[in-house]
């Protein structure tokens, strides 16, 4: 069974910085593109960035210039660096891994992030 770890959720000041990480098996590292979704009650999962295994990424307007992912091949893992954060970046955020060609994704079990005074 695919097991995606996450980490790095908690409560972060608006303003402050934040690091998710997401450590995956090995196989699904190397072949899956790995990538940042996040959600609230209501609203749909939406796509924060996502990265190819080759290292390319993608980046949203609503968080462009702000949220970064980056990946550690010899760890399997990849992060997402979150800076200048807001309240409305509050949310669950999942880390998932897309098989580039068929319709076959994981997930994690998510990691809230709270972004309050």
């Amino acid at each position: 069974q695919v097991q995606l770890v996450e980490s790095g959720g908690g409560l972060v000041q608006p303003g402050g910085s934040l690091r998710l990480s997401c450590a995956a098996p090995a196989s699904i590292f190397s072949r899956y593109t790995m990538g940042w979704y996040r959600q609230t009650p209501g609203n749909q999962r939406e796509l924060v960035a996502g990265a190819t295994g080759a290292g390319n990424t993608k980046a949203p307007d609503s968080v462009k210039g702000r949220f970064t992912i980056s990946r550690d091949n010899a760890k399997n893992t990849v992060y997402l660096q979150m800076n200048s954060l807001k309240p409305e970046d509050t949310a669950v955020y999942y880390c998932n891994a897309k098989h580039p060609v068929y319709d076959i994704n994981y997930w994690g079990k998510g990691t809230l992030v709270t972004v309050s005074s």
